[in-house]
């Protein structure tokens, strides 16, 4: 099983509970965007407890940067990334994934969800391939939407955002329904990208179904 140790760079708070973590990166280590490794603390309690995430650089950098919701209620990998500092050391397993770019379309990511499109639309803006792609991105408040400012320069008006406990100018409010995403998308001849809670995924892709579109057009990826 293909392992490698990366040295921690930096650790930066994005919001209030998600990290930005920038590490070394192995020598002829290749991803695409919108893949994934595990990760595991280079420690001797946390050695084997391993946690999947997914790579926010572009494979062309020469560091791995990861975007990481931590819940230090739960007590495991990621309130322990809470405590990194430069260079500790974590270990990156084996790559997988199945969300990669298509094609043109709708991205629906809910919270932490977002990450894979985090590589995916760095990797077509280095490309100047943004075109109409958009981004629906859904959180509960203004506070925990993660890098709002980039996505704005990146997609422009083509990034939307609906808060569920906010009501702010500028920003929808509520659940993304299927009325939202009409309005938002042209459902019949589309792709969208899904990802986020388990829930939040079934419904939209109910919703999705319901605006007949196919579901072969409906590229999706569980966190």
């Amino acid at each position: 099983m293909e392992k490698h140790i990366v040295k921690v760079k930096s650790v930066t708070n994005l919001t209030p509970d998600v990290l930005q973590i920038v590490t070394t990166k192995p020598e002829n280590y290749a991803f695409s965007p919108g893949q994934a490794t595990e990760i595991s603390i280079n420690k001797t309690d946390w050695k084997d407890k391993k946690n999947p995430f997914t790579f926010t650089s572009l494979p062309e950098n020469d560091y791995l940067e990861f975007t990481i919701k931590t819940y230090p209620s739960h007590k495991g990998v990621t309130n322990e990334f809470l405590k990194l500092k430069k260079n500790d050391e974590l270990i990156v397993h084996e790559i997988f994934g199945y969300i990669t770019y298509k094609g043109e379309g709708v991205f629906i990511a809910g919270g932490a969800g977002v990450t894979p499109f985090i590589s995916i639309f760095r990797d077509l803006q280095s490309k100047n391939k943004i075109g109409n792609n958009t981004l629906i991105f859904a959180n509960k408040t203004k506070a925990d939407i993660i890098l709002e400012s980039e996505f704005k320069k990146i997609l422009g008006i083509n990034f939307i955002n609906i808060l569920s406990e906010e009501k702010l100018d500028g920003y929808a409010n509520g659940q993304i329904t299927k009325d939202f995403i009409k309005t938002n998308s042209n459902t019949s001849d589309q792709l969208f990208y899904l990802c986020g809670p388990p829930p939040m995924m079934e419904a939209i892709e109910k919703q999705l179904i319901d605006l007949n579109v196919s579901t072969k057009s409906i590229v999706k990826e569980k966190f």
